[in-house]
């Protein structure tokens, strides 16, 4: 019964060609964008290398500074993470670094435009970069204010070549930023959507060229802090909450707030899209948002099936009208058309994997994401193409229901009410 159910259904998605291409349109087009935005969040917040334990990892991404007539946010400044995020209880490991940015070097005539990013020695302990060549920077490079740098794979080519991967670059310099540095690792490109760890060119903070930046409350800092396990996060939030209400600022008279906190990326993104004045992060809200977003575009393919099917069933009203006439159960016609529907929607999520491999493949070779790797979650795949065959089925079983329980004479004259 199935195998028959398979061959009329395919021969049916022939034969109606137009029907065919609107329905298979929807569900492979929406299957396909909701990969490509989860393979983008996933990169985003998953854990990937090198945030390989983003699972007992806090950061310190932003600070709001209030006064009664002002009001500053921002990134933190070195001085306040110095003062109030070191040696917190139950941390392992903390690393200061700061926001990266673009830097200019000139290498035989050509302008190359680098993101530089300038870390602590405890930062390549936090983090798990893989090194293609040497090592990191420690903190006594940092302590000493020396002139070395770890590049990645992209800027080792730029600046040396593409033979440099074989003949090897560790201990030659490159001028970054009006500076001269050694070169003392390499490691593997990291994702631009990896935000902490992002950058082409990482060197001592040390090596700033003002010490200006010992004095700023905010500024341009974050902070990686590393629990000794899952169970020390909450105590680690609470002393730095602590803290933050004894802070101590330059001057009281502009600002005498401080609003910061440790976080997850994920709460840190929550505050910012739906926390008025910094108050406070909302996961459950982001959640929420994303979950009802799939869900409601997922609609729309469903919407689409309702109507596509209406108007096929209508189309074959004569050929229900001989079956039922010849003996044909409602059971069976509402079975073949749930069949028909069931295969249209496997087909259409065969075409949304197909077209979502192109376009993760189109974004990483564009380069429009800097050293992306986007990838596909089956998982993700596999929900959304539950989800769709929910609804495919859904969209099918009322129009078919209702055109198999219609008399014959009803059906081959083509009456629908």
């Amino acid at each position: 019964m199935l195998a028959n159910y398979l061959k009329l259904a395919w021969k049916v998605l022939q034969r109606r060609k137009f029907f065919t291409f609107v329905s298979l349109f929807g569900i492979g087009v929406t299957l396909a964008v909701l990969l490509v935005a989860t393979a983008i969040l996933d990169h985003v917040f998953a854990p990937h290398p090198p945030e390989t334990r983003m699972a007992r990892t806090l950061g310190v991404y932003a600070i709001a500074l209030e006064g009664d007539h002002a009001r500053r946010t921002g990134f933190p400044g070195y001085a306040f993470l110095d003062r109030y995020v070191r040696n917190l209880p139950g941390a392992e490991r903390t690393t200061f670094f700061t926001v990266q940015q673009t830097a200019v070097s000139y290498v035989g005539g050509r302008k190359i435009s680098s993101w530089l990013k300038r870390t602590d020695g405890e930062f390549w302990k936090v983090l798990d970069f893989r090194f293609v060549e040497g090592a990191p920077f420690t903190d006594a490079d940092e302590a000493n204010r020396s002139f070395v740098a770890v590049i990645n794979e992209a800027t080792r080519d730029r600046f040396f070549g593409a033979g440099a991967a074989q003949a090897g670059v560790v201990g030659r310099r490159i001028e970054v930023d009006g500076q001269s540095f050694r070169v003392v690792g390499v490691v593997e490109n990291v994702p631009f959507l990896r935000f902490a760890p992002f950058a082409d060119v990482w060197v001592p903070i040390s090596t700033r060229k003002s010490s200006g930046y010992l004095h700023e409350i905010s500024g341009d800092f974050q902070a990686l802090i590393l629990g000794r396990n899952r169970a020390a996060l909450p105590g680690i939030r609470a002393e730095l909450a602590a803290r933050v209400r004894r802070a101590q600022l330059p001057d009281p008279k502009e600002f005498h707030t401080v609003r910061a906190g440790a976080e997850t990326l994920f709460e840190a993104f929550s505050r910012a899209f739906f926390s008025n004045g910094f108050q406070a992060a909302h996961p459950g809200r982001l959640r929420a948002f994303l979950l009802a977003a799939m869900v409601l575009f997922m609609l729309l393919p469903a919407v689409n099936l309702v109507n596509v099917n209406l108007s096929r069933i209508m189309e074959r009203s004569s050929e229900i009208g001989v079956r039922k006439a010849f003996g044909g159960s409602s059971w069976s016609l509402v079975g073949q058309f749930l069949v028909e529907n069931v295969v249209l929607t496997l087909v259409g999520g065969a075409v949304g994997l197909v077209l979502s491999v192109l376009v993760l493949h189109a974004i990483d070779a564009s380069g429009v994401i800097p050293y992306a790797r986007l990838s596909i979650d089956f998982r993700v795949f596999l929900e959304s193409l539950g989800i769709a065959l929910f609804f495919g089925v859904l969209s099918g079983v009322y129009p078919a229901w209702k055109m198999a329980r219609l008399h014959p004479v009803e059906a081959l004259h083509g009456r629908f009410a």
